[in-house]
Protein backbone atom coordinates (compact mmCIF):
# COMPACT_ATOMS: atom_id res chain seq x y z
CA UNK A 1 0.00 0.00 0.00
CA UNK A 2 1.29 3.89 -0.56
CA UNK A 3 3.21 4.92 2.61
CA UNK A 4 1.54 7.94 4.39
CA UNK A 5 4.20 10.25 5.97
CA UNK A 6 3.09 11.62 8.76
CA UNK A 7 4.23 10.89 11.87
CA UNK A 8 3.11 8.22 14.20
CA UNK A 9 1.84 10.01 16.86
CA UNK A 10 0.20 12.14 14.58
CA UNK A 11 -1.51 9.45 12.99
CA UNK A 12 -2.26 7.93 16.14
CA UNK A 13 -4.06 10.89 17.49
CA UNK A 14 -5.99 11.65 14.50
CA UNK A 15 -7.57 7.87 15.12
CA UNK A 16 -8.07 8.42 18.54
CA UNK A 17 -10.32 11.82 18.06
CA UNK A 18 -12.05 9.89 14.78
CA UNK A 19 -12.49 6.57 15.58
CA UNK A 20 -14.70 4.96 18.19
CA UNK A 21 -12.59 2.54 20.58
CA UNK A 22 -13.29 -0.89 20.86
CA UNK A 23 -14.75 -2.49 24.03
CA UNK A 24 -11.38 -4.20 25.50
CA UNK A 25 -11.60 -7.72 25.63
CA UNK A 26 -15.70 -8.12 23.52
CA UNK A 27 -18.25 -7.70 25.61
CA UNK A 28 -21.74 -10.05 26.55
CA UNK A 29 -24.89 -8.88 25.15
CA UNK A 30 -26.89 -8.39 28.28
CA UNK A 31 -29.46 -11.27 29.29
CA UNK A 32 -29.07 -12.92 25.80
CA UNK A 33 -25.85 -14.29 26.63
CA UNK A 34 -24.33 -13.52 23.31
CA UNK A 35 -20.41 -13.20 23.52
CA UNK A 36 -19.94 -10.19 21.24
CA UNK A 37 -16.12 -10.22 19.69
CA UNK A 38 -14.65 -7.35 17.85
CA UNK A 39 -12.57 -7.33 14.68
CA UNK A 40 -10.03 -5.06 13.61
CA UNK A 41 -9.02 -4.55 9.99
CA UNK A 42 -7.47 -2.31 7.17
CA UNK A 43 -9.52 -3.95 5.05
CA UNK A 44 -12.27 -0.84 4.49
CA UNK A 45 -13.85 -2.26 1.23
CA UNK A 46 -14.55 -5.68 2.80
CA UNK A 47 -17.52 -4.68 5.07
CA UNK A 48 -20.13 -6.29 3.01
CA UNK A 49 -17.93 -9.55 2.21
CA UNK A 50 -16.70 -9.96 5.83
CA UNK A 51 -20.01 -9.53 6.81
CA UNK A 52 -21.41 -12.21 5.07
CA UNK A 53 -18.85 -14.93 6.16
CA UNK A 54 -19.38 -13.72 9.65
CA UNK A 55 -22.63 -14.16 9.31
CA UNK A 56 -21.77 -17.83 8.13
CA UNK A 57 -19.80 -18.45 11.23
CA UNK A 58 -22.94 -16.94 13.09
CA UNK A 59 -24.96 -19.89 12.26
CA UNK A 60 -22.15 -22.49 13.27
CA UNK A 61 -21.58 -20.87 17.15
CA UNK A 62 -25.37 -18.93 17.49
CA UNK A 63 -24.00 -17.30 20.50
CA UNK A 64 -21.32 -15.87 19.52
CA UNK A 65 -21.12 -12.63 17.11
CA UNK A 66 -18.41 -10.69 15.66
CA UNK A 67 -18.62 -7.55 14.30
CA UNK A 68 -15.96 -6.16 11.59
CA UNK A 69 -14.82 -2.79 12.57
CA UNK A 70 -11.92 -1.63 9.62
CA UNK A 71 -9.61 1.11 10.00
CA UNK A 72 -8.59 3.37 7.18
CA UNK A 73 -5.92 1.10 5.54
CA UNK A 74 -2.56 4.07 5.56
CA UNK A 75 -3.81 4.73 9.58
CA UNK A 76 -4.41 0.35 10.27
CA UNK A 77 -0.64 -0.07 11.92
CA UNK A 78 -0.81 3.47 14.05
CA UNK A 79 -4.13 2.86 15.24
CA UNK A 80 -4.00 -0.19 16.00
CA UNK A 81 -0.71 0.07 18.40
CA UNK A 82 -3.03 2.94 20.30
CA UNK A 83 -5.69 0.93 20.78
CA UNK A 84 -3.65 -1.94 22.15
CA UNK A 85 -0.95 -0.10 24.31
CA UNK A 86 -4.65 1.85 25.99
CA UNK A 87 -5.66 -1.44 26.62
CA UNK A 88 -8.98 -0.89 24.11
CA UNK A 89 -7.37 -3.29 21.27
CA UNK A 90 -10.07 -5.49 19.37
CA UNK A 91 -10.31 -9.51 20.72
CA UNK A 92 -9.65 -10.50 16.67
CA UNK A 93 -7.30 -8.63 14.49
CA UNK A 94 -5.56 -8.31 10.78
CA UNK A 95 -2.13 -9.32 11.18
CA UNK A 96 0.50 -7.53 8.87
CA UNK A 97 2.87 -10.63 7.45
CA UNK A 98 6.29 -10.76 8.52
CA UNK A 99 8.46 -8.00 10.67
CA UNK A 100 5.43 -5.71 11.37
CA UNK A 101 3.36 -8.62 12.51
CA UNK A 102 6.31 -10.22 14.32
CA UNK A 103 6.72 -6.87 16.56
CA UNK A 104 3.44 -7.09 18.09
CA UNK A 105 3.67 -10.21 18.87
CA UNK A 106 7.02 -10.04 20.75
CA UNK A 107 5.55 -7.20 22.54
CA UNK A 108 2.89 -9.24 24.13
CA UNK A 109 -0.36 -7.96 22.32
CA UNK A 110 -0.83 -10.63 19.55
CA UNK A 111 -1.51 -14.31 21.34
CA UNK A 112 0.55 -17.31 20.18
CA UNK A 113 -1.79 -19.05 17.60
CA UNK A 114 0.65 -22.11 17.29
CA UNK A 115 -1.43 -24.61 18.95
CA UNK A 116 -4.57 -23.86 17.11
CA UNK A 117 -6.10 -26.90 15.21
CA UNK A 118 -5.24 -26.99 11.86
CA UNK A 119 -2.48 -23.87 11.84
CA UNK A 120 0.47 -26.36 11.34
CA UNK A 121 -1.24 -29.37 9.69
CA UNK A 122 -3.16 -27.25 6.55
CA UNK A 123 -0.82 -24.96 6.05
CA UNK A 124 2.43 -25.48 4.09
CA UNK A 125 5.67 -23.92 5.72
CA UNK A 126 5.74 -21.36 2.95
CA UNK A 127 2.66 -20.10 3.46
CA UNK A 128 3.36 -20.38 7.39
CA UNK A 129 6.13 -18.58 7.48
CA UNK A 130 5.22 -15.20 7.00
CA UNK A 131 3.23 -15.30 10.45
CA UNK A 132 6.32 -17.25 12.25
CA UNK A 133 8.85 -16.37 14.33
CA UNK A 134 11.93 -17.72 14.16
CA UNK A 135 11.60 -20.26 16.83
CA UNK A 136 8.47 -21.36 14.94
CA UNK A 137 5.19 -19.84 16.89
CA UNK A 138 2.53 -19.00 14.69
CA UNK A 139 1.32 -15.56 15.87
CA UNK A 140 -1.84 -15.75 13.27
CA UNK A 141 -3.77 -17.76 10.90
CA UNK A 142 -2.82 -17.66 7.39
CA UNK A 143 -6.01 -16.17 5.55
CA UNK A 144 -5.29 -14.30 2.39
CA UNK A 145 -2.64 -14.09 -0.66
CA UNK A 146 -2.62 -11.69 -3.77
CA UNK A 147 -1.14 -12.49 -6.95
CA UNK A 148 0.62 -10.09 -10.00
CA UNK A 149 0.40 -11.14 -13.67
CA UNK A 150 -0.45 -8.86 -17.15
CA UNK A 151 -4.48 -8.23 -17.37
CA UNK A 152 -4.71 -8.18 -20.81
CA UNK A 153 -7.43 -7.59 -23.44
CA UNK A 154 -8.37 -10.40 -25.22
CA UNK A 155 -10.65 -8.96 -27.88
CA UNK A 156 -8.16 -7.08 -29.49
CA UNK A 157 -5.27 -9.95 -29.25
CA UNK A 158 -7.80 -12.04 -31.45
CA UNK A 159 -8.32 -8.99 -33.55
CA UNK A 160 -4.72 -8.29 -34.29
CA UNK A 161 -3.86 -12.14 -33.91
CA UNK A 162 -1.73 -11.53 -31.26
CA UNK A 163 -0.69 -14.50 -28.86
CA UNK A 164 0.41 -14.63 -25.08
CA UNK A 165 4.52 -14.04 -24.89
CA UNK A 166 6.26 -17.12 -23.17
CA UNK A 167 9.24 -14.71 -22.85
CA UNK A 168 10.53 -11.42 -21.50
CA UNK A 169 11.98 -10.98 -25.48
CA UNK A 170 8.30 -12.35 -26.63
CA UNK A 171 6.48 -9.37 -24.61
CA UNK A 172 8.94 -6.79 -25.66
CA UNK A 173 8.13 -7.55 -29.11
CA UNK A 174 4.17 -7.87 -28.55
CA UNK A 175 4.30 -4.27 -26.90
CA UNK A 176 6.28 -3.08 -30.07
CA UNK A 177 3.30 -4.99 -32.28
CA UNK A 178 0.75 -2.96 -30.67
CA UNK A 179 2.63 0.40 -31.17
CA UNK A 180 2.80 0.41 -34.16
CA UNK A 181 -0.57 -0.32 -34.68
CA UNK A 182 -1.54 2.69 -32.89
CA UNK A 183 -2.21 1.22 -29.62
CA UNK A 184 -0.84 1.57 -25.74
CA UNK A 185 0.36 -1.46 -25.13
CA UNK A 186 0.44 -1.32 -20.80
CA UNK A 187 -1.81 0.92 -18.78
CA UNK A 188 0.51 1.32 -15.74
CA UNK A 189 2.20 5.08 -14.82
CA UNK A 190 3.72 6.45 -11.46
CA UNK A 191 1.97 9.38 -10.20
CA UNK A 192 1.03 7.11 -7.29
CA UNK A 193 4.34 5.47 -7.31
CA UNK A 194 3.43 2.71 -4.81
CA UNK A 195 1.87 0.42 -7.89
CA UNK A 196 4.76 0.91 -10.21
CA UNK A 197 6.67 -0.69 -7.88
CA UNK A 198 4.96 -3.27 -5.81
CA UNK A 199 2.80 -4.35 -9.11
CA UNK A 200 4.89 -3.98 -11.73
CA UNK A 201 8.96 -4.52 -10.66
CA UNK A 202 7.91 -6.67 -7.83
CA UNK A 203 6.37 -8.56 -10.11
CA UNK A 204 8.68 -9.26 -12.50
CA UNK A 205 11.77 -9.63 -10.22
CA UNK A 206 11.47 -13.22 -9.67
CA UNK A 207 12.11 -13.93 -13.34
CA UNK A 208 15.44 -12.91 -13.15
CA UNK A 209 16.75 -13.65 -9.69
CA UNK A 210 14.71 -16.55 -8.44
CA UNK A 211 12.32 -17.54 -5.94
CA UNK A 212 12.87 -17.59 -2.10
CA UNK A 213 15.93 -19.69 -2.18
CA UNK A 214 17.58 -16.92 -4.13
CA UNK A 215 15.84 -13.90 -1.94
CA UNK A 216 17.54 -15.17 0.88
CA UNK A 217 20.64 -15.41 -0.61
CA UNK A 218 20.59 -11.30 -0.96
CA UNK A 219 19.32 -10.94 2.40
CA UNK A 220 22.01 -12.16 4.03
CA UNK A 221 24.65 -10.90 1.38
CA UNK A 222 25.78 -13.99 -0.25
CA UNK A 223 24.46 -12.15 -3.43
CA UNK A 224 24.83 -8.14 -4.05
CA UNK A 225 21.75 -6.29 -5.71
CA UNK A 226 23.98 -4.99 -8.24
CA UNK A 227 24.68 -8.54 -9.83
CA UNK A 228 24.04 -9.10 -12.67
CA UNK A 229 20.51 -10.47 -12.46
CA UNK A 230 19.60 -7.30 -10.24
CA UNK A 231 20.78 -4.94 -13.20
CA UNK A 232 19.08 -7.01 -15.88
CA UNK A 233 15.66 -6.75 -14.12
CA UNK A 234 16.19 -3.09 -13.92
CA UNK A 235 17.09 -2.94 -17.81
CA UNK A 236 14.21 -4.63 -18.04
CA UNK A 237 12.09 -1.52 -16.87
CA UNK A 238 14.14 0.65 -19.21
CA UNK A 239 13.48 -1.35 -22.04
CA UNK A 240 9.56 -1.09 -21.32
CA UNK A 241 9.70 2.51 -21.11
CA UNK A 242 8.74 3.31 -23.99
CA UNK A 243 5.32 1.53 -23.94
CA UNK A 244 4.02 3.28 -21.34
CA UNK A 245 0.70 6.07 -21.61
CA UNK A 246 2.13 9.22 -22.93
CA UNK A 247 2.80 11.30 -20.04
CA UNK A 248 3.28 8.11 -18.08
CA UNK A 249 4.66 10.60 -15.19
CA UNK A 250 0.94 11.67 -14.48
CA UNK A 251 -1.23 8.77 -14.41
CA UNK A 252 -2.71 7.29 -11.18
CA UNK A 253 -3.39 3.72 -10.49
CA UNK A 254 -6.73 4.77 -11.36
CA UNK A 255 -6.23 6.80 -14.41
CA UNK A 256 -4.60 2.97 -15.22
CA UNK A 257 -7.92 1.19 -14.09
CA UNK A 258 -9.60 3.56 -16.25
CA UNK A 259 -7.44 3.07 -19.43
CA UNK A 260 -7.64 -0.28 -19.66
CA UNK A 261 -11.03 -0.86 -18.82
CA UNK A 262 -12.07 1.68 -21.57
CA UNK A 263 -9.79 -0.03 -24.58
CA UNK A 264 -7.39 3.03 -24.20
CA UNK A 265 -4.62 0.39 -23.08
CA UNK A 266 -4.20 -3.27 -24.20
CA UNK A 267 -2.27 -4.32 -21.34
CA UNK A 268 -2.18 -3.71 -17.57
CA UNK A 269 0.76 -5.25 -14.99
CA UNK A 270 -1.60 -5.56 -12.13
CA UNK A 271 -2.45 -7.36 -8.82
CA UNK A 272 -5.37 -9.56 -8.87
CA UNK A 273 -7.02 -7.52 -6.20
CA UNK A 274 -8.14 -5.49 -9.64
CA UNK A 275 -10.31 -8.42 -11.12
CA UNK A 276 -13.22 -7.15 -9.80
CA UNK A 277 -12.88 -3.74 -11.41
CA UNK A 278 -13.57 -5.48 -14.41
CA UNK A 279 -16.23 -7.44 -13.99
CA UNK A 280 -18.43 -5.87 -16.19
CA UNK A 281 -16.21 -4.94 -18.90
CA UNK A 282 -17.30 -4.39 -22.93
CA UNK A 283 -14.77 -6.58 -24.12
CA UNK A 284 -13.26 -9.90 -23.28
CA UNK A 285 -9.98 -9.92 -21.56
CA UNK A 286 -7.68 -12.67 -19.85
CA UNK A 287 -4.45 -12.67 -17.52
CA UNK A 288 -1.13 -14.16 -18.48
CA UNK A 289 2.54 -14.52 -16.11
CA UNK A 290 4.63 -12.15 -16.75
CA UNK A 291 7.31 -13.97 -18.55
CA UNK A 292 11.24 -14.38 -17.77
CA UNK A 293 13.98 -13.62 -20.52
CA UNK A 294 14.62 -16.23 -22.52
CA UNK A 295 16.93 -19.46 -20.38
CA UNK A 296 15.12 -18.61 -17.04
CA UNK A 297 12.07 -19.75 -15.95
CA UNK A 298 9.00 -17.55 -15.29
CA UNK A 299 8.26 -17.31 -11.57
CA UNK A 300 5.29 -15.84 -9.96
CA UNK A 301 4.87 -13.22 -7.29
CA UNK A 302 2.33 -14.67 -4.76
CA UNK A 303 1.96 -12.48 -2.02
CA UNK A 304 1.12 -13.11 1.45
CA UNK A 305 -1.22 -10.35 2.10
CA UNK A 306 -3.24 -10.56 5.48
CA UNK A 307 -3.55 -13.22 8.08
CA UNK A 308 -6.39 -13.13 11.22
CA UNK A 309 -4.84 -13.63 14.94
CA UNK A 310 -6.46 -12.73 18.21
CA UNK A 311 -5.91 -10.57 21.04
CA UNK A 312 -3.79 -11.94 24.17
CA UNK A 313 -5.79 -9.45 26.58
CA UNK A 314 -9.03 -10.71 25.26
CA UNK A 315 -11.69 -11.76 27.71
CA UNK A 316 -12.65 -14.83 25.31
CA UNK A 317 -9.78 -16.26 24.16
CA UNK A 318 -11.82 -19.68 23.45
CA UNK A 319 -14.14 -18.07 21.55
CA UNK A 320 -11.58 -16.38 19.57
CA UNK A 321 -9.26 -19.87 19.21
CA UNK A 322 -12.76 -21.60 17.74
CA UNK A 323 -12.92 -18.81 15.27
CA UNK A 324 -9.73 -18.93 14.26
CA UNK A 325 -9.63 -23.08 14.09
CA UNK A 326 -12.54 -22.73 11.66
CA UNK A 327 -10.73 -20.79 9.51
CA UNK A 328 -7.68 -23.04 9.60
CA UNK A 329 -10.13 -26.12 8.81
CA UNK A 330 -11.82 -27.17 5.09
CA UNK A 331 -15.00 -25.93 5.79
CA UNK A 332 -13.90 -22.36 6.98
CA UNK A 333 -11.57 -21.90 4.15
CA UNK A 334 -14.00 -22.29 1.95
CA UNK A 335 -16.47 -20.44 3.05
CA UNK A 336 -13.95 -17.74 3.40
CA UNK A 337 -13.03 -18.21 -0.07
CA UNK A 338 -17.01 -17.91 -1.39
CA UNK A 339 -16.69 -14.45 0.72
CA UNK A 340 -13.09 -12.55 -0.12
CA UNK A 341 -13.52 -9.64 -2.71
CA UNK A 342 -12.66 -11.45 -6.19
CA UNK A 343 -8.77 -11.50 -6.28
CA UNK A 344 -7.92 -12.91 -2.84
CA UNK A 345 -6.74 -16.26 -2.10
CA UNK A 346 -7.21 -19.07 0.68
CA UNK A 347 -3.51 -20.15 1.77
CA UNK A 348 -4.86 -23.85 2.65
CA UNK A 349 -3.23 -26.61 1.56
CA UNK A 350 -6.89 -27.85 0.33
CA UNK A 351 -7.95 -27.22 -3.37
CA UNK A 352 -10.59 -24.81 -3.46
CA UNK A 353 -12.84 -24.14 -6.72
CA UNK A 354 -13.05 -20.34 -6.57
CA UNK A 355 -16.72 -19.16 -8.32
CA UNK A 356 -15.00 -16.39 -10.32
CA UNK A 357 -13.17 -17.50 -13.62
CA UNK A 358 -10.67 -14.57 -13.04
CA UNK A 359 -9.72 -15.85 -9.74
CA UNK A 360 -9.27 -19.66 -10.79
CA UNK A 361 -7.19 -18.03 -13.83
CA UNK A 362 -5.04 -16.17 -11.75
CA UNK A 363 -4.56 -19.17 -9.90
CA UNK A 364 -3.84 -21.30 -12.34
CA UNK A 365 -0.90 -19.22 -13.08
CA UNK A 366 0.57 -20.66 -10.38
CA UNK A 367 0.48 -24.00 -11.56
CA UNK A 368 4.02 -25.48 -12.41
CA UNK A 369 6.00 -22.18 -11.58
CA UNK A 370 7.54 -21.13 -8.45
CA UNK A 371 6.16 -18.58 -6.27
CA UNK A 372 7.86 -16.15 -3.93
CA UNK A 373 6.15 -12.96 -1.80
CA UNK A 374 6.92 -9.17 -2.93
CA UNK A 375 11.34 -9.38 -2.73
CA UNK A 376 11.60 -6.62 0.04
CA UNK A 377 8.36 -7.89 2.62
CA UNK A 378 10.64 -10.43 4.29
CA UNK A 379 13.79 -8.71 5.39
CA UNK A 380 14.08 -5.38 3.17
CA UNK A 381 10.81 -3.30 4.09
CA UNK A 382 13.50 -0.33 4.43
CA UNK A 383 14.61 -1.00 1.15
CA UNK A 384 10.80 -0.07 -0.35
CA UNK A 385 11.33 3.51 -0.17
CA UNK A 386 14.51 3.76 -1.98
CA UNK A 387 13.82 0.90 -4.44
CA UNK A 388 10.39 2.61 -5.21
CA UNK A 389 12.01 5.84 -6.35
CA UNK A 390 14.72 4.50 -8.09
CA UNK A 391 11.98 2.29 -10.35
CA UNK A 392 10.32 5.49 -11.30
CA UNK A 393 14.13 6.76 -11.95
CA UNK A 394 14.78 4.28 -14.33
CA UNK A 395 11.33 4.10 -15.97
CA UNK A 396 12.49 8.53 -16.68
CA UNK A 397 15.40 7.82 -17.62
CA UNK A 398 16.87 9.69 -14.96
CA UNK A 399 19.34 6.99 -13.63
CA UNK A 400 20.51 3.54 -15.47
CA UNK A 401 20.22 0.58 -14.35
CA UNK A 402 23.15 0.08 -13.12
CA UNK A 403 23.04 2.63 -11.10
CA UNK A 404 19.57 1.68 -9.73
CA UNK A 405 20.82 -1.75 -8.69
CA UNK A 406 24.35 0.18 -7.27
CA UNK A 407 21.48 1.93 -4.75
CA UNK A 408 19.74 -0.66 -3.78
CA UNK A 409 23.27 -2.98 -3.09
CA UNK A 410 24.22 0.34 -0.71
CA UNK A 411 21.47 0.83 0.95
CA UNK A 412 21.03 -3.17 1.46
CA UNK A 413 24.31 -3.61 2.56
CA UNK A 414 23.51 -1.10 5.21
CA UNK A 415 20.17 -2.72 6.34
CA UNK A 416 22.33 -6.29 6.90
Amino acid sequence: MKKTILSISAIALMAALALPLFAAGGKDAGASGKTVLTMGSWRTDDVSQMNKLLAEYQKIKPNVEIQFRPTNPPDYNATLRLQLDGGTGPDLMYARSYAPGQELFKAGYFADCTDIPGVTANFSASNRAPWQTPDGKMFAVPFAAVSHAVYYNKTIFQKEGLKIPQTWEEFLSLNATLLSKGYTPLANGVADEWDILECFYLGLVPNYIGGASERIQYESGAKKLNDANFVASFQALADVAKYLPKGFESVTYNDSQVLFNTQQAIMFMDGSWTAGVYAGASFDWGLFALPAPQGKKTAITFHPDMAITYNKATKHPQECKDFLAWLASKEGATTASENLPVGYFPMISFAIQLSDPHANEFLALNNGKETDARFVWPKFLDLYAPMNQAVIQVLKGEITPRQAADKMETTAAALR
